[in-house]
This record gives structure tokens, sequence and C-alpha cells, in this order.
């Protein structure tokens, strides 16, 4: 599976040409119409909320674009940084058009990354020793974005995509006419590790015979996981899917399983507050 560990620059000038284009379009009419020249101002950007930084690689970017003479000063925290409500992330010189123009675009997509990565964290630190994975559940085009952002978060990346790792799923299962059938014919094509969607015991039994590498075990009760993990014992790795939330952890954690999968991680998580603020 791949692990999204940084961001490619190709990748974050796709994302930052796409975003500035949508919102500036063929020009910024207010701002345009307010500037009679074009001074050079600075911009402080503040967190107004605790939360997990990422995305300054980008937020840079945009202004870059915008001005290639922007400078950005102050502590300037890392991608994954703990940022207190209240405290300065980064100021930044340039151009007052380009402050005025830039400032939603940086913030929508820092903050939409912080968000995942804040509540990533919030999983990652409740689920010890349970490693908590991410889901192809992303905004369709930022995916390499919002998995990177759980990378800051604590988190840990499941398959980027349909080709980098096997998952046959229940719908498979339908086609295939059934677990045994399904791994069959995937190991005709392919000697890659194969995980097993599963949403009952007998299926669980099924999964394990057939030598599955990873039993996912899809919304069940903790009572029916606990009786699973002794089915298998250690005999496969355990992944449990299925609407986790933050309270929940505690009890699936004890469990003897070794991941959880998270979609809210990606298709829930609130944007953090953070602020732009040009100096007077």
């Amino acid at each position: 599976m791949t692990q999204i560990n940084s961001l490619k620059a190709a990748e974050i000038d796709g994302l930052v040409n796409l975003a500035l284009a949508e919102d500036i379009g063929s020009g910024d009419i207010t701002t345009d119409g307010i500037l009679e020249q074009d001074a050079i101002a600075t911009a402080v950007v503040t967190a107004r909320e605790p939360l997990v930084l990422c995305g300054m690689d980008i937020f840079r970017r945009v202004f870059k674009r915008l001005d290639a003479k922007a400078e950005f000063t102050g502590s300037a925290p890392g991608d994954g940084s703990v940022i207190p409500a209240q405290e300065q992330i980064i100021e930044v010189q340039a151009k007052t058009s380009a402050l005025l123009k830039g400032e939603r675009t940086a913030l929508n997509i820092v903050q939409r990354l912080s968000g995942i990565a804040t509540l990533t964290r919030k999983f990652v630190d409740a689920a010890q020793p349970v490693t908590i994975l991410d889901t192809r559940k992303t905004t369709p085009g930022l995916r390499v974005f919002e998995k990177y952002a759980v990378h800051c978060g604590g988190g840990t990346n499941h398959r980027f995509g349909l080709f980098d790792a096997i998952l046959i799923k229940d719908n498979h299962i339908k086609i295939a006419g059934g677990i045994t059938s399904a791994i069959n014919r995937i190991r005709k094509q392919s000697s890659g590790k194969i995980e097993v969607e599963t949403v009952n015991l007998d299926e669980v039994r099924e999964a394990l015979e057939m030598g599955a590498d990873v039993i996912m075990l899809d919304n069940m009760a903790p009572e029916t996981v606990k009786k699973a993990v002794a089915m298998i014992d250690g005999k496969s790795k355990i992944e449990v899917s299925g609407s986790i939330g933050l309270e929940d952890l505690s009890r699936f954690k004890q469990l003897g399983i070794d991941t959880i999968s998270i979609g809210a991680l990606t298709h829930s998580a609130r944007a953090v507050d953070i602020s732009m603020n040009i100096k007077d």
C-alpha cells in the first residue's frame, strides 16, 4: 500500500493552479477596484483553536504563485505540529493584491487539511496501541492531499486506490459466488496479499480457511469481534471497520485487533479555524 509521507511539487502546483483559477477567474473585481497601487503588506496567520497543522507548503505556494517575491517569516512550524489556540503560525509579506487574492484559497486548503490531521490525531491517541487507518472515502481529486493529512495526524494510509492492494469486498463476494471462489480467482491472477471483508462469523471462518492475509470485520459489534478474534487466533491480521466513533475506541482496542479503518477521517473532518489578517 502507498504511504503518503510528503507531497510532490507538481501535485502542489496542480492544486494551487486549479484552486486559484476557480476563485479568481477573470479577475478579482473587488481588489482591483479598490487598490490604487500595488503596495507591499504583511499578513499574520493565527490558529483560532488548537489544531494539528497540515498544508504549509501549499499555503506558501499560493502566495508565491501570485507574487514570486512573497516572503514568509515567523516560527513557521512544520506539518504535523501541534498548534495551541491563538498562536501565530506564520507571517506573509507580499503585494497587497496577492494577499487579498490568495487569502481564501490558502486558508481553505490549510483549514481543510489541518482539520483532517487534527481529527486523525484524536483517533490515533484514543486507539493506542491499535493502528488507525484511513480509507478511499476522500474528496475526488484531493486524495493525495487528504491522505497526506492523515499521515501528518499520525494515522496510517490504507490502500491509495484500486491498484495498490487487494481487498475483496461484499459486492466482489456476491459476484464471485462466495469468498472461496473470489480468493481462488484472485490467486490465479496475483500473488499479492489478500484482504477480505466479512460481515459475520461464517464469513470469517471461510476467509480464515482460505488463508486470507487480512480479515476485515465490518460493522460487527464488540461481542462478535471478540469471537472472531478468538477464531482467527493470530492466523491473520485483523482490521475492524464500520462507523466507529471516538467514543467506541475504548471498547474495540482491547479486543486483540490490529487496525481500525475510519472513513470519517477524510469524509467528515471539520475544517479548523485559522485566520489571516493584514497588519495595520
